[in-house]
């Protein structure tokens, strides 16, 4: 399952491995309880192709921003 970034008024931000279906839903945030609201990333930059400045996603984060953790899929 996806990790998506969620940000507590109260304790700050914190993960989440959670499904796409779950992903708009509020996270209780693991420290104090109390729902957090998912941080929004702005649109991906459309480049003509990969460059080292952002052409592609960096530190295993995907699309619709997700990371991968441990998959098999991923090298």
């Amino acid at each position: 399952m996806p990790v998506y970034d969620y940000e507590c008024a109260d304790c700050g931000a914190f993960e989440a491995v959670r499904r796409i279906a779950q992903r708009d839903e509020a996270a209780d945030c693991p420290r104090c309880g109390s729902p957090a609201e998912r941080v929004r990333i702005g649109a991906p930059a459309l480049l003509g192709g990969s460059s080292a400045s952002g052409g592609a996603a960096s530190d295993g984060e995907g699309g619709y921003g997700m990371r991968h953790r441990g998959c098999t899929c991923c090298p």
